[in-house]
């Protein structure tokens, strides 16, 4: 398996590079966010090890291009950066984990490992249906051009709808994913924020992307009706 190295640090990259190459994998180093942006849209990697903090481009705007490209290869980022909000700010660009320096190389590899078992499959940072469009990081919903304004409950229903999309979920389904456990209330409550999102994302546009189907629970249309 290859792996691709974007570390600015050389005793560190060099480090890696030995350790994998140890383990068995092929490893490439990049020293830079240019040129690890180039290697990645260049050669197929079983997973990228990146740093935040590079010279030329950082690893938040390498990540986010990889997954605007369509590149799903795992992303694990390495920087000294442990505030929470560089934490959410990498898994919110497209990484799927993040590791604080100092770190041991043997936790490093169980990353890596948890993360090739996971494979490339697609994870994208905003979600779609047809011209509807869910930003889970930023909370904003659009139909086409036109941004819609939901409440907290309402966005997230839909997140979990076109999560969903073109599978048919139950009432029970979302009162599971949306209301927590304790939810004791009307289970029609699911039929009301419905009804809400209809207002909001399909009747101005003419459209009609969330299906009833009676007896069987809501369906949101993978094309956005």
């Amino acid at each position: 398996m290859r792996v691709l190295v974007v570390e600015d640090e050389t005793r560190l990259a060099e480090g890696l590079r030995r350790g994998l190459e140890a383990e068995g994998f092929a490893v490439d180093v990049a020293a830079n966010g240019t040129d690890g942006l180039w290697m990645a849209r260049e050669q197929q990697y079983s997973i990228i090890l990146l740093d935040i903090m590079l010279p030329g481009i950082s690893g938040y705007r390498v990540c986010e291009t990889l997954r605007a490209d369509g590149n799903w290869t795992p992303i694990l980022m390495l920087t000294a950066k442990d505030g929470e909000w560089d934490q959410i700010e990498a898994l919110d660009t497209g990484a799927d984990d993040y590791l604080t320096k100092p770190f041991s190389f043997s936790v490093l590899l169980a990353r890596i490992r948890a993360l090739l078992r996971r494979g490339a499959g697609e994870r994208p940072t905003v979600l779609e249906a047809g011209d509807i469009r869910v930003d889970p990081a930023a909370r904003r919903v659009w139909r086409g051009d036109t941004v819609i304004e939901v409440t907290a409950r309402e966005f997230a229903v839909l997140e979990y709808l076109i999560r969903r999309r073109g599978d048919v979920v139950s009432k029970r389904d979302v009162l599971n994913n949306v209301w927590d456990d304790d939810f004791e209330g009307d289970p029609n409550i699911v039929e009301v924020y419905i009804g809400h999102l209809r207002n909001k994302l399909d009747r101005p546009f003419g459209r009609a992307a969330i299906e009833t189907l009676r007896g069987a629970g809501y369906r949101l249309a993978s094309n956005g009706g």
